[in-house]
């Protein structure tokens, strides 16, 4: 099986290659926002306070990315301040790692996506979203799904992704620079909405 999502993958990356910056972040948010709220429901045990620290972030890379242009001067500074922490370092394992558990990454990738449009950026979010079928399945004893299989299905939601937003691709596009409020609004219904749901097809 692990021919079948790494070839879906290639899909994945190929379709990002050719879409617009617009798209391309609001795909990473996506993946984040999917990633985000699985950490979310975790037992408080669970959790990390980095990674539920991110959700203001990430709801402001969704406000940019659906058109409120105010939001990139929050995308800038929570990305600011994670370049001044001390989760922004080279020390290896020797320093933290908060900010590599894969939601939290995913939402900085997302950030940066936001910022600069890059398609690696949109591609390393998705990658989270298999990194993370990897971590549960090491972190349970009971776990019995087959993890590539897992990651087709993963691969192949991020496709349907794809799909939905290239629906409005005319509009995120440019929506970055800004559009009308009640348009925002829409599309929040039309895209975040759909695409933060962990079960698309249910």
């Amino acid at each position: 099986m692990a021919h079948v999502w790494k070839a879906l993958h290639g899909e994945v990356t190929e379709r990002l290659g050719a879409a617009s910056e617009g798209e391309r972040t609001v795909f990473a948010a996506a993946v984040a926002e999917r990633l985000l709220r699985a950490h979310e429901q975790l037992p408080a045990a669970e959790q990390r306070a980095y990674t539920l620290g991110q959700r203001g972030l990430l709801d402001a890379v969704w406000a940019g990315a659906l058109g409120d242009r105010a939001a990139f001067r929050t995308v800038k500074h929570g990305l600011g301040t994670y370049y001044l922490s001390e989760h922004c370092h080279n020390d290896g394992p020797d320093g933290s790692d908060d900010a590599d558990e894969s939601a939290a990454a995913a939402v900085l990738y997302a950030a940066l996506c936001h910022l600069h449009g890059c398609t690696d950026f949109a591609v390393f979010a998705s990658g989270r979203a298999l990194e993370a079928i990897d971590e549960v399945a090491q972190d349970d004893d009971d776990f019995a799904d087959d993890p590539d299989e897992l990651r087709a299905e993963d691969v192949r939601r991020q496709l349907r992704d794809l799909d939905l937003i290239a629906d409005h691709a005319a509009e995120l596009r440019h929506a970055r620079f800004g559009l009308a409020a009640e348009r925002t609004a829409e599309l929040q219904t039309a895209l975040r909405r759909p695409l933060s749901l962990a079960d698309d097809l249910g």
